[in-house]
């Protein structure tokens, strides 16, 4: 079995090969081994053609769209503020 954490490495694995084959190197897990991370969810719409030219760039990267667009939110948010202007803050009302 492969050591690694890559989900794109283990899928492909998995896809060539049957975990009976692997019977003998199973052991039970004590406590979760996956856990699914802490975050919030955001849901955008896309023209079709900036959708497909999305899937191109992911495609072209071996990823998700969700995986560049995350990337690029990522970074954009570690960017400095443009000159004179303050990051709003929450307004409630």
């Amino acid at each position: 079995m492969p050591n690694t954490d890559s989900i794109e490495e283990l899928a492909k694995f998995w896809d060539a090969n049957d975990l009976t084959d692997f019977e003998q190197d199973l052991e039970v897990a004590g406590e979760p081994v996956f856990v699914q991370a802490k975050g919030t969810s955001v849901r955008i719409n896309l023209q079709p053609p900036a959708a497909r030219h999305l899937k191109k760039i992911a495609r072209s990267k071996g990823v998700k769209e969700t995986t560049v667009l995350r990337q690029w939110i990522l970074e954009r948010l570690k960017e400095p503020p443009p000159a004179g202007r303050l990051p709003n803050k929450t307004r409630r009302g």
